[in-house]
């Protein structure tokens, strides 16, 4: 079943999301109309008087993907997965950095100083990390605007749920808890990416492993563990790691590296977690939070694939958990383009220019499209984001590239707001 439909009613007001059945009803009767493609949803013709039940969202922040689900009675009534564009963003940094460093070093003008006046304020983040909030946070503002979202639920501290629920917890406490095991493997399994340190096999059951024995001196430190098969685990036994892997070079320097390397990922959502934490607190709702070895202890008890949006229901105290939707929706932030005039070609001289209005006939690139082609070699239908030509002839990314679409076929069914979308 694919996720419930959001409804407002005429005034704009959130209503109780409907399943897709009494939502095709009320499109088919006239008592509806489209309001939103992505996420769908439809707005009643008349001003409700039925009280709205209160929903719960709840947010698995990643580096990369953030996991997104409303929960209704312990039901998963939708379920969304926003990938962010951090990387794409340092890139373009990394590119305006050297193009700057390449002026400085050429014969130019003088230019002043300007470091005296590039203080940070507290608690600022690099731009890359910054967007995570943003994007995040923009998120939950557009669905509080379509479901009466009551509460919060946030996966804020990674590893150490303990030390929250008891402050003075040390020592031999933490190896007690119920949770120490899945804290810990947790940790392992994104250090490791998953997979048998020695001989790299994946969506196999994996084991803690020392990588310097304990029965030669090593400790249970997470810097000396690792995670192997079950294979490789009893055929390494108590040997040395330099031994066992004596004629592996390579992969010996590679498990020695790794195990001293920092978790680049963990250290970005560790980073943005608290800032997202304080700006959600700021929408006046109430936020609680969970830790990520609960996350997935609620997800291996209730038997829930890994994935981001049945992680992002899993955070936080849980019960029971009835999924009731089966296809999230995949949503990717592509940004609003660029600002600038002119392009130019791999040497920096102009190679083009971009018109300054951005709109073709009512088009503007990124739209998302609908072409129904009756005639021409291009017959057929096609649903993509559009770019558009000053000459009215477009192209539509689709499944694949369709170019020299006419904009006489070509109906918009979702204006560009910087996220692609697809199920």
């Amino acid at each position: 079943m694919s996720n419930f439909v959001f409804v407002c009613d005429t005034e704009k007001r959130p209503l109780n999301p409907v399943r897709p059945g009494l939502a095709r009803r009320l499109l088919n009767t006239g008592k509806a109309a489209v309001f939103r493609n992505y996420p769908f949803t439809i707005i009643l013709k008349v001003v409700a008087t039925a009280s709205s039940e209160s929903i719960t969202l709840k947010l698995d922040p990643g580096s990369k993907t953030t996991g997104i689900a409303l929960l209704f009675d312990s039901k998963v009534i939708f379920g969304a997965e926003l990938t962010h564009r951090g990387q794409a963003i340092k890139a373009s940094l990394d590119s305006r950095r050297a193009l700057r460093r390449g002026r400085r070093n050429r014969h130019t003008r003088y230019r002043q100083a300007r470091f005296l006046n590039r203080t940070r304020q507290k608690g600022w983040l690099a731009p890359s990390l910054q967007h995570r909030v943003e994007t995040t946070l923009t998120w939950v503002n557009k669905l509080r605007r379509l479901a009466p979202i009551n509460s919060i639920v946030q996966e804020l501290v990674r590893f150490d749920l303990q030390q929250l629920e008891n402050p003075e917890i040390s020592g031999l406490e933490y190896q007690q808890g119920i949770l120490c095991g899945y804290e810990i493997r947790e940790y392992l399994l994104n250090k490791w990416n998953r997979k048998c340190a020695y001989c790299n096999i994946e969506k196999v059951p994996l084991q803690v492993e020392h990588i310097q024995p304990k029965a030669k001196g090593g400790s249970n430190r997470i810097s000396n563990l690792c995670l192997a098969c079950e294979q490789c685990n009893q055929k390494k036994g108590t040997q040395d790691v330099k031994r066992f892997l004596a004629k592996k070079p390579d992969i010996l320097k590679h498990i020695l590296a790794q195990a001293k390397r920092p978790l680049k990922d963990a250290a970005a959502v560790n980073s943005t977690r608290w800032a997202l934490f304080s700006r959600l607190k700021e929408t006046g709702l109430p936020v609680s939070t969970g830790s990520g070895g609960l996350t997935k202890f609620n997800r291996t008890r209730l038997q829930l694939p890994k994935t981001h949006w049945l992680d992002a229901a899993c955070v936080g105290q849980l019960e029971s958990l009835s999924v009731v939707t089966s296809k999230p929706l995949l949503i990717k932030a592509t940004g609003h383009g660029t600002r600038q005039m002119c392009r130019t070609d791999k040497f920096g001289f102009p190679s083009r220019y971009v018109p300054r209005n951005k709109f073709v006939k009512g088009f503007q690139t990124g739209d998302i499209v609908k072409a129904v082609v009756t005639s021409g070699k291009k017959i057929g239908e096609y649903v993509g984001r559009v770019a558009v030509r000053s000459t009215g002839s477009f192209n539509i990314s689709a499944s694949e590239l369709v170019q020299g679409i006419s904009h006489k076929y070509c109906k918009t069914i979702h204006h560009k707001d910087g996220y692609s979308y697809s199920f």
